[in-house]
């Protein structure tokens, strides 16, 4: 991949993260649930390490041309975590279905969406095995958060479809 074309990928992708962190700082102050400020922390948190690892291929594609993938060796991808199976329970609990928690957690679910294509698409037209293996890395922190963030979605509609007794009759 010439130089140019990878630093403009690295330069968008690290673009991506800010928003994705701003939009999931931006909800703390807002809420009064307790575990979606855990949530939307624990997000931003991960974000700042997307940010981190981003600069650190940025800087090592401007001094050597190629891409590092030694910093993210030890890093663990955790979306699947019982750590968040019980915040999404706690979540659930915590928040009205059609209210601004779940408002901004559908948002939050269509933004993983996007990151998760836009990682895919650069996994596959990747051009060396440390390229593919950043961009297949991001791509699965993102999938975790999507996962995550697409069962408390899908709870919450449930949650609310009960309430109203949206379910068929039988």
């Amino acid at each position: 991949m010439p130089e140019n074309k990878a630093l403009d990928i690295i330069k968008k992708a690290i673009i991506l993260e800010h928003r994705g962190k701003a939009l999931y700082q931006s909800v703390t102050p807002e809420t009064g649930s307790p575990g979606v400020k855990e949530l939307f922390n624990m997000l931003a948190e991960e974000e700042e390490n997307h940010i981190e690892v981003l600069n650190q291929q940025y800087r090592s594609i401007s001094l050597g041309g190629k891409f590092d993938v030694h910093g993210i060796e030890g890093l663990s991808v955790n979306g699947d975590s019982v750590a968040a199976k019980i915040l999404t329970g706690k979540i659930v609990k915590e928040i009205s279905g059609a209210g601004y928690e779940a408002a901004i957690i559908s948002a939050a679910l269509e933004f993983e969406k996007k990151a998760v294509e836009f990682y895919s698409q650069q996994a596959e037209k990747a051009e060396s095995d440390e390229e593919k293996k950043i961009f297949l890395w991001l791509t699965d922190w993102e999938k975790g958060h999507m996962s995550m963030l697409a069962l408390i979605d899908k709870e919450l509609m449930e949650k609310t479809w009960y309430d109203n007794s949206f379910w068929p009759l039988d």
